[in-house]
């Protein structure tokens, strides 16, 4: 598995596990905070929380998406030198 893979799988654990982390902060904010932000919808912890980490996993999931199309150009550029040297090498 691979770096960008694991931080994806990572950001969205966390992402996941929001609500109940909205809902521990909601009952312990006075140890921490000099008023509540964690409002039963979670709008707080998913503007300061989720949103980012899930622009972080739709950036690693857009620089996959790139890499597998170079990736497959690539390949299919080789896959057609191929064949052009087999036709080539049948010809003579």
């Amino acid at each position: 598995m691979s770096t960008s893979n694991s931080l994806s799988m990572l950001a969205l654990t966390g992402v996941y596990l929001a609500e109940r982390l909205n809902s521990f902060l909601g009952k312990h904010w006075k140890n921490f905070a000099s008023q509540n932000y964690f409002d039963p919808h979670g709008l707080f912890i998913s503007v300061l929380w989720s949103g980012p980490l899930l622009f972080v996993t739709i950036i690693i999931v857009v620089n996959t998406l790139f890499t597998l199309c170079h990736l497959i150009i690539r390949w299919k550029k080789a896959e057609l030198r191929h064949r052009a040297r087999l036709a080539r090498d049948k010809q003579e």
